[in-house]
Formats: structure tokens, C-alpha cells, sequence
């Protein structure tokens, strides 16, 4: 069930502290003439994230034009890496956006070929041929195409089976929201393409066999034929929950694809960039996929996607034949071009798997001080909370909401997950945040959850 949030202002206690500061009631009084326009003119599909009006947003802090400021933890959904704002990525910008070149579809430009050069240069093989899209349900759509494109080559018509995982998130197209394991979010579709499966995700959780036998016989179990596979899509970790595979798993599922002649696709779109505590997501399974989808942090704020993969996959189609209409646009070039060299030079990564690990030592830590913590699951600066209704294991949507809720009120800032039912805190702070400011984040969650718990005991 949706969840909106109230634009009448509420009354809440003030907070200072060196990171947070809430000095009005939220939604702040002089933003709801703004959110009140966009509830006119925009779908109420719109609805789903905390009344806050963004004015202003640099590093790990995002700022109202109230007086208000937050320790973001959502880097904007998962895309200011980086961190927010910053000054070589705006200059970037500027001076891209100086020389008057501004779009040039699939026309050749300079800033493009630097910008394909150095994502072959860091990825690792095979992963060395690059195609430039705009978002992340695209970078799936593409995906899609060319394993059912390689599919057929290697093995005829029938080899079009694409093989996915449950409450998987992809996107919002027609393909990548078949690919995606939500239920409730294809429903719309109606006509579901067949050759679109998805079998359990193996996250110790929700699903305790994390055997490769289960993804074995979940394919015989639906009469899926290993030779008619022409791809196993899966996001690196699940973005509704935060959940990897055991590395285990993902090797024997890459050894299953190479003997199968199917193409294992990552969806690294949350997880690229040093998100994981790695530059990429799927080092932290020690294998590479034959096919690579990127997006979200690869700019740190504009948008720009990718597909790197192997050269034989990607060179499949035909001159013209695989296009968009903002292809590598040269604004959006500049911005990830600034971007990955933050990334790569303050050694992002590492500073996401040191400030990860004591992220999640403080949520595990809570976990067993508050029994509706169900799981932790997350790596480097991605982290999900799984909140479930008391003596069970049931998702708890009510909670998490008003946790969450509770967490904006206080000076932490977060979006609601799709996928658990919207039962999962969702955590994902820009790689720049520092110790302090994780503690001080932590310590809002904390009482987040106190008061949320309590009140859930009063209305019990």
C-alpha cells in the first residue's frame, strides 16, 4: 500500500547539532505553497518521498531554503557518490557547458571518446567496449537485447529465456519492469512475456537456501531448459534490501553461465562507483559479469548510464542500430568525466568500505537492542534495515515508514525502497561522509526507532 506524507506542517523539536539542524516544522511552512504545485501538476505517482523542498546540497548535507539542513542518506538515490556539489564537478559543467556544445546525438565528440576510454581503462576484462545511455531502466533495455541477441545466435530461437531474481528492482520500462521481480509493479503489463523468469534471491533472509541447487531447481521447477537461458540478469545487491548473494553462489552461477552460453549481466546501477566498498559491485562476489549496467553514481549528478561488456556481445548489432537520442551528451560527458577522477583520486571506495564497516557495526548494534530489526544486509555505504512486526518475521511497512518519518523530522534524510513491501530503512549516505557524521546520523536513527517502537506498543 502507498504511503503519502502529510503537507500540513507539524510541529517538532528543534535540532543543532555540528551536522543536523531542523529549526522549523516539517514540511516547513513556507515550502507547501511549493509542494502543493507540484501535487497539482505532477501524477500523485510523484508522492512517495518526504515533504522536503531541496534548495542546496554539498558533500553529504542537503539544505532547504528554512534554515533547514540534513545528513543525506540517500546521495539523491544513490547517485552523489562524489558527494554533492562539488566544486570540479560544477566547474565541469560550466565549462562544457561555455564551449556551446550541448548535445550532439550520436555524432562523434571529443568528450565522449574520453569518457568510453576511461571506463574500458578501469573496468576490468571484459568489460571494454562501452555504449552511453541516459538511465539506468535503459542500460536494462539494451541488456535485455543483447543477450537475447547472442542468445539466438549461439543456440536458435528458442535460447531467449531471460532468467532474473525476485523482488528484483530494474527500472520502469516495459522490459526492465519484466525483468524485475516485484509482482505488484508489472501488474500493468498484463501480457507478460514468457520467456521472463525469476527464480529465488539467495539473500540468507528472506530466502534461507543460498545454495546454487536452488537457482537449479527453480529453472526445473518453472520447466526452464539451461540451453534455452540467453541471460541471467541481477541487480549486484538487491536495492530494495541492500542483500548480496554468498560469493560462493554468484562463482558457481558465473561457471553455469559460461558452460550454458548465457551472459551474466550485474545491474550495477546502485552498485558501481565505490558504493560497495569496491569500484565496482561484483568484485566483491571475485568474478566479472559479460555484461555491465551503470548509471546513478557514474556522474554524481547528472544523467548518464552505460552497458560495458564484451566486445564480441556488444558489437553484435549492425552500424545505426543500437542508438539514443542523448547518447554521451557532452554536459553529462564533463560531469562523469570530474567525477570518476573524485572517485579514483580521494580513494572513494576505500573510504566507503572504512566508514561502511562502521556503519554497520552501530545498525547491528541496534539490531539487538530493538527486536523489530529483523536483518541487516549491505556492504561499504549501502546498508538496508529490515524492520518486521513483533514475535515474527513478517515486514513491517507501518515502521519502517514511521521510522523513516521520524529520521527526516530529526535532520537525516532518506528515500523509501521499493521491494519487502517498503519495509526496509534504506541507507546511502554520498562516499564523503565522514566518522562523525556517521555517528551522528546513527544516533537520529536510534532514536528514530525508540520512539517508533514505542508508539507502535501504545496503538497495540
Amino acid at each position: 500500500m502507498a504511503r503519502e506524507y502529510d503537507l500540513m506542517p507539524r510541529e517538532v523539536p528543534r535540532v543543532e547539532t555540528p551536522f543536523r539542524r531542523i529549526v522549523t516544522a516539517i514540511p516547513a511552512p513556507e515550502s507547501v505553497a511549493t509542494l502543493e504545485k507540484l501535487y497539482r501538476f505532477e501524477p500523485v505517482a510523484m508522492r512517495g518521498q518526504p515533504p522536503v523542498v531541496w534548495h542546496r546540497a554539498e558533500g553529504f548535507q542537503v539544505q532547504d531554503a528554512y534554515g533547514n539542513q540534513w545528513i543525506d542518506w540517500s546521495s539523491g538515490v544513490l547517485i552523489a557518490n562524489a558527494g554533492h556539489g562539488r566544486k570540479e564537478i560544477v566547474d565541469a559543467i560550466v565549462e562544457q557547458a561555455n564551449s556551446h556544445l550541448l548535445t550532439n546525438y550520436c555524432f562523434p565528440s571529443e568528450i565522449r571518446a574520453r569518457l568510453v576510454e576511461k571506463l574500458s581503462e578501469i573496468l576490468p576484462d571484459p568489460l571494454k567496449k562501452v555504449f552511453l545511455l541516459t538511465t539506468g531502466s535503459e542500460t536494462i533495455e539494451c541488456a535485455i537485447k543483447l543477450c537475447r541477441s547472442h542468445g539466438v545466435k549461439a543456440g536458435g530461437r528458442k535460447k531467449h529465456v531471460i532468467v532474473s531474481f525476485e523482488k528484483a528492482f530494474h527500472g520502469r520500462t516495459l522490459g526492465s519492469q519484466q525483468t524485475g521481480g516485484i509482482p505488484g509493479l508489472k501488474e500493468w503489463i498484463v501480457n507478460l512475456d514468457p520467456g521472463f523468469v525469476q527464480v529465488p534471491f539467495p539473500d540468507g533472509f528472506r530466502t534461507l537456501d543460498t545454495s546454487f541447487e536452488g537457482f537449479q531447481r527453480a529453472l526445473r521447477e518453472q520447466g526452464v531448459e539451461p540451453q534455452n537461458v540467453a541471460g541471467v540478469v541481477l541487480e549486484t545487491y538487491q536495492g530494495g534490501s541492500a542483500a548480496f548473494a554468498p560469493p560462493a553462489y554468484m562463482k558457481a552461477l558465473r561457471q553455469w553461465c559460461s558452460g550454458h552460453k548465457a551472459l551474466l549481466v550485474c545491474d550495477e546501477v546502485q552498485a558501481g562507483f565505490g558504493r560497495c566498498g569496491s569500484l565496482w559491485g561484483f568484485e566483491q562476489y571475485g568474478m566479472v559479469p559479460d555484461l555491465a549496467c551503470f548509471g546513478k553514481g557514474i556522474s554524481s549528478s547528472l544523467p548518464l548510464a552505460a552497458v560495458a561488456g564484451r566486445p564480441d556481445v556488444m558489437d553484435l548489432h549492425p552500424s545505426g542500430s543500437m542508438t539514443s537520442t542523448h547518447t554521451g551528451n557532452p554536459v553529462c560527458c564533463a560531469a562523469a568525466l570530474a567525477s570518476i577522477d573524485l572517485v579514483l583520486k580521494e580513494n572513494l571506495a576505500e573510504n566507503s568500505r572504512r566508514m561502511g564497516d562502521l556503519l554497520h557495526a552501530h545498525l547491528h548494534r541496534l539490531a539487538k537492542r530493538f527486536p523489530q530489526i529483523g536483518n541487516v544486509a549491505g556492504k561499504g555505504l549501502v546498508a538496508g534495515v529490515a524492520c518486521v512486526a513483533p514475535g515474527s518475521m513478517k515486514p513491517d511497512a507501518d515502521l519502517a515508514f514511521d521510522v523513516v518519518r521520524k529520521c527526516v523530522e530529526k535532520g537525516v534524510l532518506m528515500f523509501s525502497p521499493v521491494g519487502f513491501g517498503g519495509a526496509t530503512v534504506k541507507i546511502s549516505p554520498p562516499l564523503v561522509i565522514t566518522e562523525a557524521a556517521i555517528a551522528d546520523s546513527v544516533s537520529a536513527l536510534e532514536e528514530a526507532f525508540a520512539e517508533a517502537t514505542v508508539a507502535q506498543a501504545v496503538r497495540a
